[in-house]
């Protein structure tokens, strides 16, 4: 039937087109933002699975801060028991060769100054030993913990080792001296004493920083294998998309020459009243 009021063929066309604007629409959208699920509206169900992996990856991030603030100041406090461990060398040194009783009284006072330098020296390393207000060796803290999980409910931990003077540590006295040959082949069994002492604290915090290093790496993996499950998730195939882009820019062109060519029908009545 040949109407001027009802053109069947051109609403089947629109509806067409107007299909191909919206999957163009899309493409476009792909293309551009580089996601075939950008928001909400694309895909609800996939983008709730996307931003809860997000979430974690959030948290994961803190974690690694967290992991790295602790091994930060594990290092320092490393760092610090290494130079004590080099200060007690040279003061066993120093009271070896103090407790010589052939030493004249001169050359032993001598001794006894360069060894209450380093003796102090000793305080002045420990005070120091801080990193973001943790101090892992003088005592203040008894341990140094770090997040381990993107829910905050984990932990990495590692315990101080308190190396200051007059310590379980180091067991020589803050007013240790070898002013006398008695003082000195005595303080030479503390400073032994003393030097394995830190050694072991230095495993120990060695052993700890190890923990920190190895979250911190398997941290690093989980975000990357999250990442990526993220990308499968929500990222456009860009080769796909562009021959989407192309088939469905070649249908709006059709589509609307369609149209056009509907739209003609009704002209044809007017042939009839010739």
């Amino acid at each position: 039937m040949i109407s001027v009021n009802t053109n069947g063929n051109a609403m089947i066309a629109l509806q067409y087109l107007n299909t191909t604007e919206a999957q163009l629409s899309q493409t476009q959208q792909a293309v551009a933002t580089g996601m075939t699920v950008a928001n909400a509206k694309d895909n609800g169900a996939v983008f709730a699975i996307a931003q809860n992996m997000r979430g974690a990856v959030a948290g994961y991030q803190a974690v690694t801060d967290s992991l790295n603030r602790g091994m930060s100041t594990i290092d320092v406090a490393m760092s610090a028991g290494q130079s004590i461990s080099d200060l007690l060398i040279q003061m066993k040194q120093k009271a070896l060769a103090a407790s010589d009783t052939s030493l004249d009284t001169a050359s032993r006072a001598a001794m006894n100054a360069d060894f209450v330098a380093l003796r102090d020296q000793i305080t002045s390393i420990v005070k120091n030993a801080v990193f973001n207000g943790f101090n892992l060796i003088d005592g203040s803290t008894s341990q140094i913990s770090a997040l381990a999980s993107s829910d905050g409910t984990r932990h990495v931990t590692t315990s101080a080792e308190n190396m200051s003077l007059s310590g379980s540590i180091v067991t020589v006295k803050s007013t240790g001296n070898i002013s006398t040959q008695a003082a000195a082949s005595t303080m030479v069994a503390t400073l032994q004493t003393s030097l394995t002492n830190v050694n072991a604290a230095l495993a120990k915090l060695s052993a700890g920083s190890a923990k920190f290093s190895v979250q911190a790496t398997f941290v690093s993996q989980l975000t990357d294998a999250l990442n990526t499950g993220i990308g499968n998730l929500v990222d456009a195939n860009m080769a796909q998309e562009s021959a989407q882009l192309t088939a469905l820019q070649t249908k709006q062109q059709l589509g609307a020459q369609a149209l056009s060519i509907a739209n003609q029908a009704p002209q044809i009545a007017l042939s009839l009243f010739r």
